[in-house]
């Protein structure tokens, strides 16, 4: 379906990857949109507002219609979420961190919109996968984002050791990640289960204050592993 013309447009908002000052690592663009825009898609209320607060202090509060979209979020309640496009009043979508779409319910929206024939406008900010893989000196060439790996311990070594098997066959970088509070525990099955000379880039806390992005190979984390217990982080290999 062509772009109508005569449609609002869905934005795709990014927001802060942590309490950081949403003006120090978003472009002047971003604050632009939002002082224009009342209805939004969002993953978490609270912190939705807070975030347009920050960046747009002069928005009325009460003038914004929230719309959530998170996994209490009916799949048939989703597509009326764009009925003020077909109106001709552009919208924006907003993750809970980082960029909409990417490791977020958002895409569901996004999908929609292009059926509809509703234009796409996606903004810069900060991703957390981007960044990362900018910064682990792996290949940013050929790599691959697999999200959260299973929960149960025997079935997460044996896909850690497949996507040990695929980085190295494929020359590929595997991104993953995990829930903040299991970090250290992933920390520990990754010392305990790939390659001595399979690199691991740890980073975590990307963009705040606190930043830790370190390569190292595996048998140099055995020695000394970090403390990263309830810090958001994001873990790559390749061997």
């Amino acid at each position: 379906m062509h772009i109508k013309p005569e449609y609002g447009k869905l934005y795709l908002i990014p927001v802060t990857l942590g309490d950081t000052d949403p003006l120090e690592v978003m472009p002047g663009l971003v604050q632009k949109i939002i002082s224009t825009i009342d209805e939004y898609v969002v993953e978490n209320e609270k912190t939705a507002r807070r975030f347009i607060k920050q960046i747009c202090k002069e928005k009325p509060q009460p003038s914004l219609i929230l719309n959530p979209l998170n996994k209490h979020t009916e799949i048939t309640e989703v597509p009326a979420y764009l009925d003020s496009c077909l109106k001709g009043k552009s919208i924006g979508l907003m993750s809970e961190a980082g960029v909409p779409g990417i490791a977020d319910p958002g895409a569901e929206v996004v999908r929609l919109a292009h059926e509809k024939g509703i234009q796409v406008v996606p903004l810069v900010g900060p991703s957390s996968i981007l960044m990362a893989m900018m910064s682990s000196g792996m290949n940013g060439q050929n790599f691959a984002f697999n999200g959260y790996l299973p929960i149960d311990s025997k079935e997460r070594r044996s896909e850690l050791k497949r996507l040990e098997r695929i980085s190295k066959d494929n020359n590929q970088s595997q991104l993953f990640i995990e829930t903040p509070y299991r970090n250290n525990k992933m920390i520990d099955e990754l010392c305990n289960t790939l390659q001595a000379n399979t690199r691991l880039c740890i980073a975590c806390d990307i963009t705040l204050p606190t930043e830790f992005i370190i390569t190292k190979p595996i048998s140099i984390w055995q020695t000394k592993k970090p403390d990263l217990h309830k810090r958001p982080a994001l873990f790559i290999i390749q061997n």
